[in-house]
């Protein structure tokens, strides 16, 4: 008998107990799961970000660094974290500078570049509400920050094999909008969070065979999650004040609850938008509308909200805080789109019809507040418009029946005080102390000027600067100082936080995001609380009151202005200190952190060339294409000479890009009927196109240039609608566009005949 013939183990007969082959494609699945997984958790950004134009810079950073990852995961494991992190720089580099080498490699140019935007960034953030605007340096952030989270998700997930731990990352991005956000989260972002998680759990090649019970058990998930997303929602910050106890708890800055004031308040200010929030209607005299009231000054940190006291509802009479002579009013108020805590009111309520519950007033603080945001539709208010004379506030006197809080000065700057005293010093009684200090910042000779553009900031290194150096803000500054100064010669004083009277107009006065405003109250024996505004604003935005207005032209209540003398008191403090130079340091680290940052970047810069060959290689036609368009779109912008070839040239290489090249023989009127024709424009794309047609002939036969803002929204509209056909991935990789071909049509011909034509 013969011995059994052995036969070797061959691709068609598998060796007995080696595992089956994975099926094909299948190395793709984990870095395809881990960006889905990224993507899908990253959806609760939408709350924080303007519009969605964060998306495709979120995806496009996404993608690249899973595909990075991919692809030196088959050359070194080890390979793919670093050489993500180079392909992230240079996608980085890529979108947001112009100074990057070959486009996209990091120079220190080019890493100034994205210090500025980084920093700017959290300037935004710092000064902003969500949603924020959508502006290139919340871009870079956004495009920085998901490329970041799909290195650790890849990492864990594919790299390690552990995507159960990539959980943790994932949770990370989904509670950033949480914490920032105060209105609770949309259904949807559980619902995607959920999906993500479990994408990231199935898509691996050692789960596929079992996908059917995981998606199963995904799909309860997800519909569980769809469950108490749409019953609860039960995510954010909305509907807790920070500390126990309910609205009756104890004030204090550690009961402090949502954002900043002063952070919504400036958010408000700059909106690149601005939103209309109250209409009202009875408004006989303006008033402002203060939403909140600040007691606590905390040093080197600023005025914050404490809890508000013990209210009683909304349900009833309510006990007015001032006395003496005043103008009673009615007024009904609509609600256009504010939801918040507070209830904004006017001047001293007396009553208040809102609604059934749900909202108290605190008598003593001035403001009427709910545990819960809300948006009430609309509300009626009764009230007590303070009128006493000036000389009735000069000759006010009594017991200071206040809470001694709104004394406290505890840790206020010694310059501070020393400048609220001499500004003050010829004033015989806490009125005429009080219009001192505010003509300081508002009389004719005050060199204070009002700028949203000022850094936020009122603690005490920032008010000294303010008062001393800078002497430019905006309501922030100029409230924060003003009420610290009055504390500081003893006059029990706060800060409102609310909005301007508005626009009057036909249908009641308007007040919109750009009324938000911060302002002072400062209260008098007998009379209760007075308002006073120091801050210069030369929009007629600003209520002055009978008494200031009577102050002012008795020149009573400007002592400030007969002694320019303390304007420059500030310097003696100064002298007497080597403290008061500390500002300009500051500005001068600014620089030294930049070189720092170009030093740490230059050795991977290094290793980015030598690492990140094959990612250029991919990234770089498609970066490039990007580039061209932003180039030309620019001096079609501007208009004038090359405005025209620009944008034709643009739309020449967008035909091409999506299959439809232009012969050079092509007149412009014959390319144009190719484009709309092979591209089935039609409607307003068609149309679009065919004026810029003529624009461009006028240009180029008739001498006629075009004017700025006159062809970049036609080549968009061209562009979009030539887009909407789809593109090959090969195109999207590789434009045609960028690749040399033997003419340029029209386009080069106008560049011959005109020197100043785009060039790429």
């Amino acid at each position: 008998m013969s011995a059994p013939t052995t036969i070797p183990p061959t691709a068609a007969t598998p060796a007995q107990g080696s595992p089956p082959a994975p099926p094909p494609g299948s190395a793709l699945l984990g870095p395809a799961a881990s960006g889905l997984a990224v993507l899908l958790a990253g959806s609760a950004t939408g709350a924080v970000v303007e519009g969605l134009g964060w998306l495709g810079y979120a995806a496009l950073a996404v993608v690249v660094t899973a595909a990075t990852g991919g692809l030196l995961l088959a050359v070194r494991p080890w390979l793919a974290a670093p050489g993500q992190l180079v392909a992230l720089v240079l996608l980085g580099t890529g979108l947001f500078t112009g100074s990057g080498v070959f486009g996209v490699l990091p120079g220190p140019a080019a890493l100034d570049e994205l210090a500025t935007l980084l920093g700017g960034a959290g300037t935004q953030i710092d000064a902003g509400i969500p949603p924020v605007a959508a502006t290139p340096e919340i871009l870079l952030l956004v495009t920085l920050g998901f490329g970041a989270l799909t290195i650790a998700v890849f990492g864990l997930a594919v790299t390690i094999g552990a995507p159960a731990a990539a959980g943790v990352p994932l949770l990370v991005v989904f509670a950033v909008p949480v914490a920032l956000q105060s209105d609770l989260l949309p259904w949807w972002s559980l619902v995607a969070a959920a999906a993500g998680f479990g994408v990231l759990l199935l898509l691996r090649p050692d789960r596929l065979r079992q996908a059917p019970a995981g998606v199963a058990v995904v799909a309860v998930a997800v519909a569980g999650a769809l469950l108490v997303g749409t019953a609860t929602t039960a995510v954010g910050t909305a509907g807790r004040f920070d500390a126990a106890g309910g609205a009756g708890a104890g004030g204090g800055a550690d009961g402090s609850i949502g954002l900043s004031p002063f952070t919504s308040l400036r958010g408000q200010l700059t909106r690149s938008e601005p939103r209309e929030l109250f209409r009202v209607r009875g408004m006989e005299n303006p008033s402002y509308l203060r939403a909140l009231t600040l007691q606590t000054y905390v040093p080197q940190e600023g005025w914050t909200a404490g809890r508000p006291r013990p209210g009683i509802p909304l349900t009833g009479p309510l006990p007015p805080s001032t006395t003496g002579p005043a103008t009673e009013q009615t007024v009904q108020v609509e609600n256009l789109g504010f939801r918040d805590y507070w209830l904004p009111v006017f001047g001293d309520p007396t009553a208040i019809d809102v609604g059934p519950d749900g909202w108290a007033y605190d008598a003593e603080g001035g403001i009427a507040y709910s545990e819960r945001p809300r948006e009430e539709d609309g509300w009626s208010q009764s009230m007590r418009l303070p009128e006493p004379s000036a000389e009735q506030l000069r000759t006010a006197s009594g017991p200071v029946t206040v809470d001694s809080a709104y004394l406290d000065a505890t840790g206020v700057d010694p310059r501070v005080a020393q400048i609220a005293r001499d500004v003050s010093a010829a004033a015989a009684n806490p009125f005429d102390r009080a219009m001192a200090i505010e003509n300081h910042f508002t009389g004719p000779d005050s060199l204070f000027s009002y700028s949203l553009a000022t850094a936020p900031g009122a603690g005490d290194d920032a008010l000294v600067d303010f008062l001393t150096v800078g002497r430019t803000g905006y309501c922030e500054q100029y409230a924060s100082a003003m009420a610290v100064m009055l504390r500081a010669v003893d006059i029990p004083a706060r800060v409102a936080v609310g909005f301007t009277a508005g626009t009057d107009g036909a249908d009641g006065r308007t007040i919109s995001t750009e009324n938000a405003h911060a302002w002072v109250e400062a209260w008098f024996p007998g009379y209760g609380w007075m308002t006073f505004d120091p801050t210069p604003l030369t929009d007629g935005q600003t209520i002055e009151p009978g008494y200031v207005q009577q102050a002012q032209e008795q020149d009573g209540g400007t002592p400030a202005q007969e002694q320019p003398a303390p304007e420059p008191a500030p310097a003696p403090p100064a002298d007497g200190g080597d403290a008061a130079p500390e500002p300009p340091p500051p500005a001068e680290a600014q620089p030294g952190t930049t070189a720092g940052t170009g030093s740490l970047w230059g050795p991977l810069i290094v290793v980015a060339a030598l690492v990140a060959g094959l990612v250029l290689l991919a990234l770089s036609p498609g970066l490039w294409r990007r580039r061209q368009y932003a180039r030309r779109a620019g001096i079609a912008r501007a208009g004038g000479t090359g405005a025209a070839a620009a944008a034709w040239e643009e739309i020449l290489a967008a035909s091409r890009d999506h299959g439809v090249p232009v012969p050079p023989e092509d007149t412009v009127r014959a390319a144009a009927a190719r484009i709309t024709d092979r591209h089935d424009l039609s409607g307003r794309p068609a149309e679009a196109l065919a004026e810029l047609a003529e624009r461009v002939e006028a240009s180029w036969y008739g001498g006629v240039l075009p004017g700025p803002e006159t062809l970049d929204g036609l080549v968009d509209e061209v562009r979009t609608a030539i887009a909407a056909g789809g593109a090959s991935l090969r195109s999207r990789m590789l434009p045609p566009s960028v690749v040399p071909s033997a003419g340029r049509g029209r386009a080069a011909e106008a560049d011959q005949a005109d020197p100043a034509a785009a060039r790429d």
